[in-house]
């Protein structure tokens, strides 16, 4: 540790992004697993049950533009003390729904709780990491998603078998304020002072103004748009694949836990990899990986839901994070590499807010087809 305080170490401020990060997906993710037992509870049809796995993606849509406003003006540690305590405890709530309105209403809730939550850490990135490791570290950010990846399956398949739903939502609950509360007291950054690289008229936007220019700037509408693309073939995935292994694949939650947790591992790794690499690409080469990465991950995609073993659709999904962590990557560093820190938490609340839309169309989509 150097001489810098606790809190405003570069390195612990990752790691305790990373641990909220883990902790936002967990809940985003066992409630995949979850909600075979919850239909059967409240007795759910397919079409209630896309739209229970949606609501949270409307209420995370809403909260992006205002969040990343707001870690802007006002800071991002507050922003991330205040959404963590909110989504905390909508997660615990969750265990307590009694029908099919209160479970939505929860839900959404929950969305709008954590949805200030990723564009108030990117900002926490802009504003303590040097630009030339942004890449880095906004890897180790998005990485808490697989290793979420990782934890979900078999922690929902024990929890669910050994407790039920209910229980398993108040667990993690408890390790939600655990969490907000190591950010109260130990996340104290440091402002820094690192600017943006200078690149072309892709990223020309001013610092001051008003906050619809972001909308007008062609570096973070392509992003949103790739956000959107992204997001859709990946919630969409995520969202039913639990029911798909169970259901269309006749796997038990046990196995099919365990299965999951391969293509999960696969991703940490290429998370960090893709970081690293893309911290050494030359400016504006980054755009030639995205294209290659969509073509590949769009492939993949097809390619596992027409492999005729449950062997076949594991290799896939597990070859799919070579082009989904890349892709990602790319989507939400740019903004923190070529945009000023002034605004870095309001322009990846504008891209992020693509993903979170398709979140919202993509399991609601699926679940009526």
């Amino acid at each position: 540790m150097n001489k810098l305080a606790f809190g405003q170490n570069p390195k612990m401020i990752l790691l305790l992004l990373f641990a909220g990060n883990l902790f936002s997906a967990l809940d985003r993710f066992v409630i995949n697993y979850g909600i075979v037992h919850i239909s059967d509870d409240l007795q759910l049809s397919a079409s209630s049950t896309g739209l229970i796995l949606s609501i949270f993606f409307l209420g995370y849509a809403i909260m992006q533009i205002p969040g990343g406003w707001m870690a802007d003006r006002f800071g991002a540690r507050i922003v991330l003390i205040v959404s963590v305590f909110s989504f905390t405890i909508f997660t615990s709530l969750t265990g307590l729904a009694w029908s099919f309105v209160s479970l939505l209403v929860i839900r959404f809730m929950f969305g709008l709780g954590e949805g200030s939550f990723f564009p108030a850490g990117a900002k926490m990135i802009a504003v303590s990491i040097a630009e030339e490791k942004r890449s880095r570290a906004m890897s180790l950010f998005l990485s808490a998603l697989t290793v979420a990846g990782v934890i979900s399956p078999i922690l929902a398949a024990t929890l669910l078998v050994s407790i039920g739903w209910r229980m398993m939502f108040g667990i993690i609950g408890i390790f939600g304020f655990t969490i907000g509360l190591l950010y109260l007291f130990f996340l104290k950054p440091r402002v820094g002072s690192q600017g943006p690289r200078e690149v072309d008229s892709l990223t020309e936007v001013p610092v001051k103004g008003s906050f619809i220019k972001l909308f007008k700037t062609p570096l973070v509408l392509s992003l949103m748009v790739a956000s959107f693309a992204y997001g859709f073939i990946s919630w969409g995935v995520m969202s039913w694949m639990p029911t798909y292994l169970v259901q269309e694949r006749g796997l038990n939650l046990i196995s099919m836990g365990l299965l999951q947790m391969i293509p999960a591992i696969a991703s940490v790794a290429f998370y960090i990899i893709a970081g690293y690499v893309l911290d050494k690409v030359k400016v504006g080469r980054e755009k030639w990986i995205g294209v290659f990465s969509g073509l590949g991950l769009a492939l993949f995609v097809y390619l596992m839901f027409h492999a005729e073993t449950v062997t076949g659709v594991i290799i896939y999904q597990s070859i799919i994070p070579i082009f989904s962590a890349a892709l990602s990557t790319i989507i939400f560093s740019l903004p923190l590499k070529y945009l000023p820190e002034a605004i870095g938490g309001s322009a990846v609340g504008v891209v992020n807010l693509g993903m979170q839309v398709a979140g919202f169309i993509a399991p609601l989509t699926i679940g009526l087809s």
